[in-house]
């Protein structure tokens, strides 16, 4: 019986694979959305129907995968005052008042993206708002949304003062005589972000439509959402996924990382439990339960083993946060192990680190090696003690590749205030892959781009695009083809979609199409590469 012809034949360029057992081929044929031939066996289900890409020596892989991404949020920011992209003060300024004159009628100015290597300190002040918009409260994010800048109105509208206590996970940034002076971290910034207009199920459902239209031309064809549900000022994003996938609008597949309340405990676990039944509808799927286990090293709320200096290189007593209890946590992890949850831990520093995995270990020890397939994502600064555990546990390494480079943010704000050997220790991705950790990766955007190929440029030069600096701990780089696999089939490991992320017959025809071969080129083009077209389960959902 002649095997039925493909509906679409890709030929004439290598082929990807991801698969360790055939890394390369130069062909592929999709059926009914489906891998069914590799190779000449591809070649031979040309039918006079079957749609032929000539790769004309592009490469095709598996589409990407982000393992830990805030899409809703990023696609929500794309329509505000946005900061992104730059550094410089005076087009910050530019833009906000722009963004202000066009939007007379709002009642607050919101949005973000501000770099905090733009003021001393890290630190930016609501005198400065004030000279661009005082008539009405301005609240804006800053690129790791871990801070907020704020005017004085938006601080009258908050009631806060010199008097007004820092929350137990924030910090209120003040001036000498303890005034605040405009910039919240952390919790904090919830004194002001819970006052926010509400922003409408419509706004988040349009937010995801235009993050998924930015991560599929990024060739992003699935993903984790790391933070459903509401915190810090940021509301519950749930019903925007819910929404899209009853209606057929979600291409992409979807895992949504329910949020731990790290101010609740263990009675909370039965809600997460009605919410992944509620939640898992199509291409949804919420399985995963994030904690955020401590803050980032530039404010100092990274929980470290080691206190971090002053500004003079001195000894402090500060040695970052630990949002949830670590023995408590031990318990809350065992108890969502038990259930079926993977635990998606957001852990920078390496106390938090250490945390993390002793949690994870603890419920290994209870129930056994359950297939949760938990993972940490950060991973700024990690012991090296704890570097082993990762395979031992089997907690895959959760990677944002991009921010393993020298910056100003980098540079300045942080290998500063690191104390001991914590600068040493930071972003060791050669260090897990050779104690044999499962590497994934994800961009954490809108922190920074959602752009894969700019993230695998880092992983394998260990600096930005065009960057004349050094390369940051070089020892510690991938080879292009691991970054890719991270990027893939690590990705799709811990989303447990497990017939995606390689290029085999009978996985699901979620393809990527790039503009080259990058192989073909010198590590330091990398990012030169771009997307030419993103398939899912074989129906094209981008072309560049």
């Amino acid at each position: 019986m002649t095997e039925a012809p493909a509906d679409l034949l890709f030929t004439g360029g290598p082929v990807l694979t991801t698969d360790p057992a055939r890394s390369r081929s130069g062909a592929l044929a999709v059926r009914a959305g489906r891998i069914v031939a590799l190779g000449p066996d591809a070649d031979a289900l040309r039918g006079p129907r079957t749609e032929v890409v000539d790769l004309a020596g592009r490469l095709l892989l598996p589409g990407f995968q982000d393992a830990h991404v805030h899409a809703v949020f990023g696609g929500l920011e794309l329509g505000q005052c946005d900061l992104t992209g730059t550094t410089d003060l005076d087009e910050y300024t530019r833009r906000i008042r722009a963004y202000a004159d066009d939007h007379p009628g709002a009642e607050w100015i919101v949005g973000g993206g501000w770099a905090m290597e733009t003021f001393p300190g890290g630190v930016p002040t609501a005198e400065l708002l004030d000279r661009i918009v005082a008539d009405r409260p301005v609240y804006l994010t800053n690129k790791d949304h871990h801070g907020a800048w704020v005017n004085t109105r938006a601080l009258e509208r908050a009631g806060l003062t010199r008097y007004t206590p820092d929350p137990p996970d924030g910090v209120i940034n003040r001036d000498a005589d303890g005034n605040p002076v405009g910039a919240l971290q952390e919790g904090a910034m919830t004194l002001v972000g819970a006052l926010l207009p509400e922003v409408t199920a419509a706004d988040r459902l349009a937010g995801l439509l235009r993050a998924q239209a930015l991560l599929h031309s990024f060739g992003v064809t699935a993903w984790q959402d790391a933070m459903v549900g509401a915190t810090n000022g940021y509301p519950d994003i749930a019903d925007a996924y819910l929404t899209a996938a009853r209606e057929g609008l979600l291409t992409a597949t979807v895992v949504g990382a329910l949020w731990w309340d790290r101010d609740g405990d263990a009675s909370q676990i039965p809600g997460l439990v009605e919410k992944r039944e509620r939640y898992t509808v199509g291409r949804l799927r919420c399985s995963s339960v994030k904690i955020m286990q401590d803050g980032v090293a530039e404010n100092f709320t990274a929980g470290m083993t080691v206190p971090y200096r002053d500004a003079c290189g001195g000894a402090t007593t500060n040695a970052g946060l630990s949002f949830v209890d670590p023995i408590a946590l031990r318990g809350y992890v065992t108890e969502l192990d038990a259930r079926g949850f993977q635990v998606h831990f957001h852990a920078l520093g390496d106390r938090a680190v250490r945390e993390a995995l002793d949690a994870i270990e603890a419920a290994r020890t209870a129930n056994g090696h359950l297939d949760t397939r938990p993972h940490l994502a950060h991973l700024q600064v990690v012991h090296p003690d704890d570097v082993p555990r990762f395979r031992r546990l089997g907690a895959s390494a959760n990677l944002q590749a991009l921010w393993a480079t020298h910056e100003p943010q980098m540079d300045d704000l942080t290998i500063p205030f690191l104390g001991g050997d914590l600068a040493s220790h930071q972003y060791p991705f050669g260090d897990l892959l050779r104690a044999g950790a499962t590497l994934v990766a994800g961009s954490d955007w809108p922190v920074t781009t959602a752009d894969p190929i700019q993230a695998v440029h880092v992983a394998v030069n260990r600096r930005l695009p065009g960057s004349e600096l050094a390369p940051f701990r070089p020892e510690q780089r991938l080879d292009l083809g691991t970054a890719l696999t991270a990027y893939t089939a690590g990705s799709a490991y811990v989303n447990h979609l497990d017939d995606t992320g390689s290029l085999r017959v009978g996985h699901r025809a979620d393809l990527v199409v790039l503009d080259r071969d990058p192989f073909d080129h010198p590590a330091d083009e990398i990012a030169a590469t771009t997307v030419a077209l993103t398939y899912v389960d074989g129906t094209l959902v981008h072309e560049g």
